[in-house]
């Protein structure tokens, strides 16, 4: 059992109970899955940019990323169909934690001028959505090394029925949303 998932048992559970006042404890909200997600326009002309965008996202993730393809052709970006356009990576179980602990204890600290995290990135049903501007902020990658900086977005899915739930328990995880 991961640190954060220890944290989320012993302490956030009990605190969502009384707070919501659920009759079942099914119905406790927790995480389901994390999804990582890196779009490279750019990568349809050219292929190392690819190549590093899978090398980085799998270095961060901790598993390997899976590249994602057009479905459709779009002539207006000189798209054709079947030409990759991005990265991502689904994160459960214990990686899915170490991956959150990770985001919110050293990931996130690291970005410049850093005051919160705004907590409109909700959609309706729990889940969270959170836009980074480079993805150099992590510590598996050097930033002397990089050589483009890539923008990556990060859903958080949870089994939340509403926001204010949602918000409820990553407040209490630790996410450190701006007050």
């Amino acid at each position: 059992m991961t640190r954060l998932e220890k944290i989320y048992r012993e302490k956030v559970v009990p605190v969502l109970h009384k707070e919501f006042s659920y009759s079942s404890p099914m119905q406790l909200p927790g995480l389901e899955k994390i999804s990582l997600n890196i779009g490279l326009g750019a990568a349809s002309q050219n292929n190392k940019l690819m190549e590093e965008a899978v090398a980085e996202l799998s270095a961060i993730a901790g598993q390997k990323a899976v590249v994602t393809r057009a479905t459709k052709s779009i002539a207006a970006f000189k798209l054709r169909e079947g030409m990759p356009i991005g990265a991502r990576v689904t994160l459960r179980k214990d990686r899915m934690w170490d991956f959150l602990d990770k985001l919110m204890n050293f990931a996130l600290p690291r970005v410049r001028d850093f005051r919160g995290i705004p907590d409109r990135g909700f959609d309706g049903r729990g889940n969270f959505t959170l836009g980074i501007k480079e993805h150099t902020i992590f510590p598996e990658l050097e930033a002397d090394r990089v050589e483009n900086p890539k923008g990556m977005n990060i859903t958080i899915v949870t089994t939340a029925a509403t926001d204010k739930e949602g918000k409820f328990l990553l407040d209490k995880l630790g996410m450190p949303f701006r007050k």
